[in-house]
């Protein structure tokens, strides 16, 4: 059925202002330079050496998420690979927290509303609540849990848009490093502001995102200062968001913003120039994911336990 011509502009309006927010910027600041990893100065991506310091470069890879694919006219990325087994990941966990939540609904505790989660079923599953000394895993479980359609929803939109953006400008071992790191390093600033707190949520992995690319941007003279200035904006939003008493955890948003910001600004962009330091990011990834796995696994052997 076609639109009426009215909303069929608001439509096309809406499309132009997120391609000019969220694609254009990206595509210029990923794809058309890179650093150079002896003076980090801003060269042309396929120069053969840099034309500050006249280092030799090696060519760069291709990679395929360097141009990830969109859908509906633009509007949606194709998550590249790793953000692919995340966004998966987040789906699969939401959908056993769901199927939880109605296996324990009753006539007295009916199941919350609109995709809710029940807040036993995600303590359960590996919700922040009270870490105790072994259940270190909790601060990992928590980053692929959420509350509901909504807070799911919001979370994965943000990470299919970002994730290609960070793992085409790091390379796919950083970037699985740095989701995992700046989405615990959330929770800790959490945990230690709000003890006892029931946290869960992707959205501290996702402000470290937003961070990563603010901290390399500042390597990145005035096409950098541009593509931060986009950046902040996805800060000020969220800020606001969280400030509307909706039960935002702004203290993990600030422990993954600040955490992403450092680690943007200290690790260097692109595929690891040397073997040595591809195979120190492959095992730091291999490892990640091992961390994660393990942290799934011991709380799989915790799951029938009773609640401290």
């Amino acid at each position: 059925m076609e639109l009426p011509p009215r909303l069929r502009y608001k439509f096309e309006k809406l499309k132009s202002i997120f391609r000019s927010a969220l694609i254009s910027k990206e595509a210029t600041f990923d794809n058309a330079y890179r650093m150079c990893p002896a003076c980090r100065a801003l060269i042309a991506r396929n120069a053969a050496s840099c034309t500050l310091c006249g280092t030799s470069l090696k060519a760069p890879r291709t990679r395929e998420s360097s141009a990830p694919g969109r859908v509906l006219g633009g509007l949606i990325p194709v998550p590249s690979t790793a953000t692919s087994a995340l966004v998966a990941a987040n789906i699969a966990l939401f959908s056993i927290s769901w199927y939880l939540t109605q296996a324990a609904a009753s006539a007295l505790k009916p199941a919350p509303s609109l995709g809710g989660i029940d807040g036993e079923v995600l303590l359960r599953l590996g919700s922040t609540h009270q870490i105790h000394p072994g259940e270190w895993w909790r601060l990992v479980t928590a980053i692929f849990l959420h509350a509901g359609l909504l807070h799911i929803g919001m979370n994965l939109w943000c990470l299919i848009d970002l994730g290609p953006a960070v793992e085409s400008l790091f390379s796919t071992p950083k970037f699985i490093c740095l989701y995992l790191v700046t989405g615990v390093a959330g929770f800790i600033v959490s945990g230690m502001l709000n003890p006892g707190g029931n946290s869960v949520g992707a959205s501290g992995a996702i402000l470290g995102l937003i961070g990563v690319l603010i901290g390399a941007s500042f390597h990145h003279g005035q096409t950098g200062k541009a593509y931060r200035g986009e950046l902040w904006k996805w800060v000020m939003y969220i800020a606001i968001i969280g400030l509307m008493g909706l039960g935002v955890d702004n203290a993990a948003h600030a422990g993954g913003l600040l955490s992403g910001l450092l680690l943007g600004y200290l690790v260097p962009e692109g595929e690891p120039d040397t073997r040595s330091s591809e195979n120190l990011w492959n095992v730091l990834a291999v490892a990640s994911v091992v961390i994660i796995a393990g942290s799934f696994a011991l709380m799989a052997l915790q799951l029938n336990s009773p609640l401290q």
